[in-house]
C-alpha cells in the first residue's frame, strides 16, 4: 500500500534548491588529463587527491621523463594541461600548442647523489671533493640522457665540463629506467647513483647523500601550461592556481623542491 506524501510549499522550495545545488555541483565537476614530468610525482601523489577533494574535479595523470613526455605530446598524446621543464614548455608556447600567457614556475629541483642503505656517504662538499669522489669510486649510474631525463642529461655534461668524462667512461652505467637506477645501487652493483632530489627522497631502498655542490648544481624549473583547444581550460586553471597555494608549496618543499 502506497502513501501519498504532500509537501508544504516551503519544503518543495527547499527540496528544489537542494536538487539544483546537486545538479550544479555535478555539472561543474570536470574530468581532465595532466601530462607531467615524473620528478613531480612524489609531491603530486599527495597534492592531486587534495585538489580533487577540494574542487570535485577528477584528474588523470600521466608521468614521464621531461623529454619523453614532451615527445609524447608532440606525437599526439591527448592532455588538457601539461607541467614540464620550463624550456620545453616555452617551446610549446612558441609553437602555439600551449596557451600563451604569464610564465609561471611552480617549483624547481636540483640533482642529488644516493648510495646503498648503510654505505658510507661520499664527500660532495665542494667541486674538488666531488671530482675526487668520482675518480675514486668504482662505479656510478644515472638516467640515460637518451631518455630525456633532465638529471641524466646534466650529469653527462657535468663530467665533460669537469674534464673527467674520459676517466669515468668505463665505470659509468646509464640506466634505462627508474627501477634499474635504484636497484643497481640498492643491491650493491653500483656504488653511487644520481637523480633529481625529489625522486631520490621518495625511494626507501637507497640512502640520500645530498645535493650536488652549489657551484655545480643544476636546477630544473617546472612550468605549467593549458593545452590549446582544451575544453577543460577552467578546471585546468584551478589546478595551476592550487599548485601555487601556500599549502601546496609546503608539500613541495617537504618533497625536496625549492
Amino acid at each position: 500500500m502506497y502513501r501519498r506524501i504532500i509537501l508544504s510549499a516551503s519544503a518543495r522550495i527547499s527540496l528544489g534548491l537542494a536538487c539544483l545545488f546537486i545538479v550544479e555541483t555535478i555539472a561543474r565537476a570536470a574530468e581532465f588529463k595532466l601530462l607531467c614530468a615524473v620528478a613531480l610525482q612524489p609531491a603530486f601523489e599527495v597534492l592531486i587527491p587534495e585538489f580533487e577533494k577540494a574542487s570535485g574535479h577528477k584528474v588523470t595523470v600521466a608521468y614521464g621523463n621531461a623529454g619523453a613526455i614532451a615527445d609524447r605530446f608532440q606525437k599526439g598524446e591527448a592532455a588538457d594541461v601539461m607541467i614540464n621543464a620550463a624550456p620545453l614548455m616555452d617551446q610549446l608556447r612558441t609553437q602555439g600548442k600551449v596557451v600563451a600567457g604569464d610564465r609561471i614556475i611552480i617549483a624547481k629541483v636540483g640533482v642529488s647523489a644516493f648510495v646503498r642503505k648503510g654505505a658510507a656517504k661520499p664527500d660532495m662538499s665542494s667541486t674538488e671533493a666531488f671530482k675526487r669522489t668520482m675518480l675514486a669510486t668504482k662505479s656510478i649510474i644515472y638516467p640515460d640522457p637518451a631518455g630525456g631525463g633532465a638529471s641524466g642529461i646534466y650529469m653527462a655534461t657535468l663530467l665533460e665540463r669537469l674534464g673527467i668524462a674520459a676517466e669515468m667512461k668505463s665505470k659509468t652505467k646509464l640506466s634505462p629506467s627508474a627501477s634499474v637506477l635504484y636497484s643497481s645501487v640498492a643491491n650493491g652493483d653500483v656504488e653511487i647513483g644520481f637523480n633529481q632530489i625529489s625522486e631520490v627522497l621518495a625511494q626507501p631502498s637507497v640512502e640520500f647523500v645530498g645535493p650536488l655542490p652549489a657551484e655545480i648544481q643544476n636546477y630544473t624549473q617546472f612550468s605549467p601550461g593549458i593545452v590549446t583547444g582544451s575544453n577543460q581550460a577552467d578546471a585546468a586553471k584551478e589546478l595551476i592556481t592550487f599548485f601555487s597555494s601556500p599549502a601546496a608549496r609546503t608539500v613541495l618543499k617537504a618533497k625536496g623542491f625549492e
